[in-house]
């Protein structure tokens, strides 16, 4: 019947044009995704995930976290790890006992959603960065600034360790959804 080989079993009796059609389909997607320069596999329902964020448990950050990565375009295509203090609860020696929940969900992230980057949102007046670090470590705006630019540091360097191939964003939110990247 068919005279290309790599094709003959898609085109025996027993494949429907319906089976045909999902495979082109699957097959153009992966190629859709190889040539936007993602080059990377996807997930099992197809989607392609561009990340994982850590962000705090604080009911006043749900929202301006939710927006501002709605605001980069990443609606459906993340996924969430919630902890007291972000990057504070994976990094400081207070929450110690708390750091294998987050690399495990974040080694399943890299395993079932293939992500290529963290995004890790700490932010101000965090009740755990008190708790992990002391009152005077919050004091105030430049002293809260210099503690969680040095817990996002230890944990750009922990993922760096621990999944070198990762892209690392980290960032100190506002109350009022206004961020300041650090590098």
């Amino acid at each position: 019947m068919a005279s290309c080989t790599c094709c003959a079993d898609l085109l025996a009796p027993g494949v429907g044009r319906r089976d045909f059609v999902r495979l082109m389909l699957g097959v153009s997607a992966g190629a859709m995704v190889a040539a936007s320069g993602l080059n990377r596999a996807l997930a099992a329902d197809g989607t392609v995930y561009q990340a994982m964020l850590l962000s705090c448990i604080d009911p006043r950050m749900v929202e301006p976290v939710h927006r501002y990565m709605l605001g980069r375009g990443l609606k459906g295509e993340y996924s969430q790890f919630t902890i007291a203090g972000a990057a504070i609860g994976v990094v400081a020696p207070a929450f110690a006992d708390w750091r294998p929940a987050f690399w495990e969900n974040l080694a399943a992230s890299i395993q079932l959603h293939h992500i290529p980057k963290i995004i890790a949102i700490d932010h101000r007046d965090c009740g755990a960065a008190k708790i992990a670090y002391g009152a005077e470590a919050v004091k105030d705006r430049s002293a809260e600034t210099a503690t969680h630019r040095h817990a996002l540091a230890e944990f750009r360097r922990e993922v760096r360790r621990r999944h070198p191939a990762l892209e690392i964003e980290t960032g100190l939110m506002d109350l009022d959804g206004r961020i300041e990247m650090f590098d």
